[in-house]
């Protein structure tokens, strides 16, 4: 007997050529089979190599790597089977597989299985839709393959979002549910402009889940753009030393692309959004490597993946968690107000608007929080928004412009306001900035860790 719905992040905005906010869905498995994407510096090619360059082997269950066949190429047709090629390729990362192959015991069982996929607005379904989304398709899959298991689908795909708040959403939209298997996707809206604290925040997330009392198994994946444009090369060194799989949708189909196989058009409506055809070849590609551990699960042995032998990265936002409005009560309100709605798919942000665009002192919110990082979730706005001064402990470190005039539409944004505080209470203040015209400013959520 199937569980019913779990999940519901929120309906979907409107989307433009390279961004998008939405909401992610959830539902409980039966019997029936805008990215917010800032140009980033790096236009990487790709290729499945290793640390020096050197193509990467496929590993054995003890990680040692084998002799590499060679492959002979066959040309992909668009809707056909998967090349040899387009596997290889993909294969990123074959990383540890001892989880993974708990989790197809599990489901070979007929138990209970919570499979949860985390990402942008790719994950969630953009330029597809929640039935031909990969993350619905592998799920398809997996209860196709396991009619006897009790299967959870928690769809956590929020457009407009990357690691950073991916890290910090972890507990409410990902661990609430207990899973067992974890993907994650942030390839295109983590970006060069904050190289160092997207590589920070995603090997935090996947420490942070990994530790989960569930012992989740993680599959991440690797998306592009149409230009090459991905953050593959630091999300896939942190794969490498955490020994985590990672499936290169970016390797695959830019080389069939290359050889002229298929052109861009044929699988992406923009410059970053699979279509129904290209989340296709993303879950394909996906499950052919879940059947491959699936085929060798009586050789799979001995221990899993060592994150704690991992001290130098991973360790800032492990903790990481959002203060929201229906868990947080701000010491001072000010003239802000708590909006009872759908905001990015941040539901009941604090809201305050000024037709005449003027404030006073009085007007700020405040609030009390402890951790050692802080940082602020709040609304980017085509029309009438307005600055806020950013107090910590009573003293001004920031101004953040709410302001993205011209733009494909409103999204929530982050803006990381202070690392390493003293452990202990601290107060943070946002004070929003009179100006000519209406004013507007919303806070989604307070970041702590």
């Amino acid at each position: 007997m199937k569980k019913i719905s779990v999940m519901a992040l929120g309906a979907a905005l409107i989307l433009s050529m390279t961004a998008c906010t939405g909401g992610g869905n959830s539902s409980s498995s039966s019997n029936n089979s805008s990215d917010n994407q800032s140009s980033q510096t790096s236009t990487d090619t790709g290729s499945t190599s290793t640390d020096n360059g050197e193509s990467s082997a496929p590993e054995s269950s003890n990680g040692e790597s084998e002799s590499t066949p060679e492959i002979e190429e066959v040309a992909y047709t668009l809707g056909g089977e998967l090349t040899p090629t387009m596997i290889a390729n993909s294969r990123y990362n074959a990383g540890n597989r001892v989880r993974l192959s708990n989790v197809i015991k599990k489901l070979q069982a007929g138990e209970d299985v919570t499979v949860v996929y985390l990402g942008g607005s790719i994950t969630q379904g953009t330029s597809a839709g929640n039935d031909l989304c990969y993350a619905r398709l592998t799920n398809n899959w997996l209860e196709e393959k396991f009619p006897d298991a009790n299967i959870t689908y928690v769809n956590a795909g929020i457009g407009a979002t990357g690691s950073y708040i991916g890290v910090h959403r972890a507990d409410k939209d990902v661990l609430s549910h207990d899973p067992d298997l974890i993907f994650i996707d942030f390839s295109v809206n983590d970006t060069t402009e904050r190289t160092e604290i997207n590589k920070e925040t995603y090997a935090s997330l996947l420490r942070k889940l990994w530790n989960y009392s569930t012992n989740p198994a993680i599959i991440t994946v690797a998306m592009t753009q149409e230009n090459g444009t991905s953050f593959i090369n630091y999300h896939g060194e942190i794969v490498k030393k955490f020994d985590i799989p990672m499936i290169s949708y970016k390797d695959a189909i830019l080389d069939i692309i290359d050889k002229g196989y298929i052109k861009w058009a044929d699988i992406s409506d923009d410059n970053i959004h699979p279509n129904v055809p290209g989340h296709a070849i993303l879950s394909e590609l996906i499950t052919n490597y879940i059947q491959s551990v699936i085929d060798d699960l009586d050789n799979i042995s001995g221990a899993e993946s060592d994150l704690a032998s991992v001290t130098d990265i991973g360790n800032t936002y492990v903790n990481a968690k959002l203060l929201m409005s229906d868990d947080t009560e701000p010491t001072s309100l000010g003239a802000f107000e708590v909006r009872e709605a759908n905001f990015g798919n941040f539901m009941n942000p604090w809201f305050v608007k000024a037709n005449d665009g003027q404030f006073t002192d009085d007007s700020a919110i405040e609030f009390e929080f402890e951790g050692t990082n802080v940082g602020i979730l709040y609304g980017k706005l085509t029309q009438n928004a307005c600055k806020a001064d950013i107090y910590l402990d009573g003293e001004l470190v920031t101004t953040i412009d709410a302001a993205f005039p011209n733009g494909w539409g409103n999204y929530v944004e982050f803006e990381q306001i202070k690392t390493g505080l003293t452990e202990g209470k601290h107060t943070l203040k946002i004070a929003p900035k009179s100006q000519d015209g209406a004013a507007i400013f919303y806070v989604s959520a307070i970041a702590v860790s």
